[in-house]
Order: structure tokens, then sequence, then C-alpha cells
């Protein structure tokens, strides 16, 4: 990992998943139709450094279509954690939601917004 005073943590409502990820030099909100509907910031890994620290098996995996992504919430609180690859995708790419950490760790950090739903750009 990075130096502790560049890592953001998050947890759930209840407390049951954690996580850490390096500071990123933005964030994103997606526009498909699954990430509006759960209106999270999402922190990627890579680029950034992150981990899911606990509550990796107290977790709900949601996954849809061509299963690329699985969305995973809490089992307890039912709060949207992170999402990972999917049952037919390779890799081991990931994001976490940064709405799951304290709102002060977050100041001044940019929030792009991608299109998801159409073009698979950035639309700033």
């Amino acid at each position: 990992m990075t130096d502790a005073q560049d890592m953001i943590q998050g947890a759930c409502h209840c407390g049951a998943v954690t996580f850490e990820v390096s500071r990123p030099e933005f964030a994103v909100r997606c526009n498909c139709s699954t990430c509006r509907r759960y209106a999270a910031i999402w922190a990627h890994c890579p680029p950034n450094t992150g981990a899911i620290l606990t509550g990796q098996d107290h977790v709900h995996g949601y996954s849809w279509g061509d299963r690329g992504i699985t969305f995973h919430s809490c089992k307890t609180c039912g709060c949207l954690t992170h999402w990972g690859p999917g049952e037919k995708a390779e890799g081991d790419r990931f994001a976490v939601n940064l709405n799951m950490a304290d709102p002060k760790d977050l100041d001044g950090l940019r929030v792009r917004r991608f299109d998801g739903a159409d073009s698979w750009e950035f639309l700033d």
C-alpha cells in the first residue's frame, strides 16, 4: 500500500465490510442503469491501490447482462461497498464506493462523470 496519510478508509453502515484505497486523482460517477440507481462514487483499482479489508465473505453479489462485474452489498445493512470481476470476467480489477468513506476524507476530490449508458467516455 501507500503512505497511510494518502489512504481513504471506508465501511458499510454496520461496519462488517471495510476497505481502504489510495486517494485517487479523481473518482467516477457512472450513469449506467445500475450505477445511477446505486448513486455510487467509484475509486477504481487500478489505477488506485486498494483492498477489501474485512467482510469479503459477508456480501451479497449482483450481476446482470454479460456478467462482467458483480456489485457487492453488505448482507446485514445492505450498503453497496464495491464491485469486482463477474463470473464471466478475467482479471482482478475492482472499485470501492467512496460514499462509504468519511466525507471529510473526500474534500477537494474531483468527481468525473462517465457515460456508461451510451458512449463509454468521460463527459467532462
